[in-house]
């Protein structure tokens, strides 16, 4: 597993890790923002008209209400990159790869409208009467290019799986054990169960669940959230001073944080972004092609995604945690082997009484560490001594976590006894079988968790959180196999999608109990993948989408 974790690295650190991705990405959006005239501006007023059902052509083909696809192609959008995902971008990046995250909405907003208008136009009735869009008809139809098509659509298949299904339920079964301590492997079985039931229905289930769950879960979430953030009202300007004093310099250590760099800030606020409220990805097409609608009016309708997910809904989970202050908090947490890994010598985040730290050279030195860079930091490798769970080793340092671990605990695999023996080390990481539990930052679902378990709501917060995450992430998990089996009945036709969405269920089971930040790296790769042919396609369908545009604002 360390090995395939490590060549998932070594992709993205090519893909979105790279300079080029978030150029593309945000690029696109800038390009069309001014191409076409500011239309997340111009046209949010009407994107609001139109989802509230005025302008709705009920006699218009398709399959789904303009609500139905938007609530739709939300509940593929708003899931854990809202609860977990933020909390992983500032794990990473630090507060400032929120303001990243901001500006990839506002000029996500656009490239959604592009792709959704583009999306529902060259939608194809099938044979059964069923209604199928997205990009690889835009990018047969419209380009000629039948086999970039196929590649899209093959493409997206994994993505769905690899995306908006394996992270979803591997957030809720961690939260679900820490919160309740309901087995992995029930929450999984338990949930995969339900979630074939639903996908059998097709699209017309699907909008139906989706648009009911939507509106629950944010009035529970959001409910919570208000309640911290008024208990920290104090800490909200601090926290969106946190946000911008940073955004070009990078995020400075701060208590159990070693810091992050621009480039950090930038990858994960672009990255999290990206996977929030997916523009660019040539998703939202998909569900909002099966609207009884204009094509053009549904592109307007879709704008409203990316300001809902990730403006709204990411912002208010971005407060709670820089607010309550648990981002450089260490917690009592049981250490994953790909996030935990040994060092040579002795190093230390402890501050004196002005709060500075004592060895700063070193919080430097590991910041670098952590990000990849060069640094003098070395791993250990050798033998290491363990007395009933206690390291005899005084010259190691232990991070997981990208934070310093502190009071670790050793134990046995087997029977979770305290662990005695000698332990194998090679290049920082446990040759043997054993659980390593301590104090460390926490991050994913479980530190927004840890967020709203502060002050009032106590143990209750976590719960909330669980609760909604459970709704969120499985709604998600929901429209993403809609995404897949429409991408499989375009290269296979419909037969193919019995077997995919079979295939979407074990896989959906399987991630309950994998490694967590081995199904965030995955989720990393195949959205980078799926979203470049998609953005080069818009890009070329430029002219098109500009008449479109004129089309709409000489009729509105």
């Amino acid at each position: 597993m360390e090995q395939f974790n490590d060549f998932l690295i070594f992709l993205d650190s090519n893909l979105s890790g790279s300079w080029w991705f978030p150029a593309l990405l945000i690029g696109t959006g800038i390009f069309f923002t001014i191409y076409l005239g500011f239309p997340q501006f111009r046209f949010f007023g009407s994107a609001w008209r139109l989802v509230s059902g005025k302008g709705d052509k009920t006699d218009a083909e398709g399959e789904t209400t303009p609500f139905q696809a938007l609530t739709t192609a939300m509940s593929g959008a708003v899931g854990t990159g809202n609860i977990g995902g933020v909390a992983l971008a500032i794990w990473t990046g630090g507060p400032a790869a929120i303001f990243w995250m901001w500006i990839t909405a506002i000029f996500g907003m656009t490239t959604k409208f592009v792709e959704v208008t583009l999306g529902h136009k060259y939608r194809t009735k099938l044979e059964d009467g069923s209604i199928s869009g997205g990009p690889m008809y835009y990018i047969e139809h419209a380009l000629n290019m039948k086999w970039v098509a196929i590649l899209f659509a093959f493409l997206m298949m994994i993505t769905a799986i690899g995306s908006g299904n394996m992270p979803q339920i591997n957030n809720i079964a961690l939260v679900m054990n820490t919160e309740f301590s309901v087995p992995k492997l029930f929450t999984g079985l338990f949930l995969g169960t339900l979630l074939w039931i639903i996908i059998i229905g097709g699209i017309k289930r699907i909008a139906s669940v989706a648009s009911k769950i939507i509106p629950i879960m944010g009035l529970v979430y959001f409910g919570g959230a208000l309640i911290i953030l008024a208990e920290n009202y104090h800490n909200i300007i601090p926290s969106f001073n946190a946000i911008f004093a940073q955004v070009f310099t990078g995020s400075a250590a701060v208590g159990g944080f070693l810091g992050a760099s621009f480039a950090m800030s930038l990858k994960y606020g672009v990255a999290r972004g990206l996977y929030s409220n997916e523009a660019g990805q040539g998703s939202s097409p998909i569900a909002h092609a099966s609207s009884k609608n204009k094509s053009i009016d549904q592109g307007v309708v879709s704008i409203l995604e990316p300001f809902i997910d990730t403006i709204v809904v990411c912002s208010v989970t971005a407060l709670v945690i820089l607010s309550s202050g648990v981002w450089t908090q260490k917690f009592d947490t049981s250490f994953s082997k790909t996030d935990m890994v040994i060092l040579d010598g002795v190093y230390s985040d402890q501050k004196n009484t002005n709060g500075e730290y004592i060895y700063p050279e070193q919080i430097s030195e590991l910041t670098n560490y952590v990000q990849s860079l060069e640094s003098n930091v070395n791993e250990f490798s050798g033998t290491l001594e363990v007395s009933n769970g206690k390291l005899l080793a005084e010259n190691i340092t232990i991070l997981h976590s990208r934070s310093i671990a502190e009071d670790v605990v050793v134990s046995s695999n087997s029977n979770k006894d305290l662990y005695s023996g000698s332990l194998n080390i090679v290049d920082g990481k446990v040759e043997e079988s054993v659980a390593f539990k301590g104090k460390s930052l926490v991050s994913s679902a479980e530190l927004t968790a840890k967020a709203f378990s502060q002050g009032i709501l106590g143990e209750y917060g976590g719960k909330l959180v669980a609760i909604a995450l459970l709704l969120f992430a499985f709604s998600t998990a929901i429209t993403w196999c809609y995404y897949g089996d429409r991408s499989t009945a375009y290269i296979f036709g419909e037969k193919g999608v019995f077997w995919y969405r079979n295939f979407y269920v074990l896989c959906f089971i399987l991630a309950a109990v994998i490694d967590t930040t081995i199904v965030w790296n995955i989720a990393y790769v195949v959205v980078a993948l799926v979203s470049i042919p998609n953005l080069i396609a818009l890009f070329v369908l430029r002219d098109e989408m500009k008449d479109l545009t004129n089309d709409f604002v000489q009729k509105n």
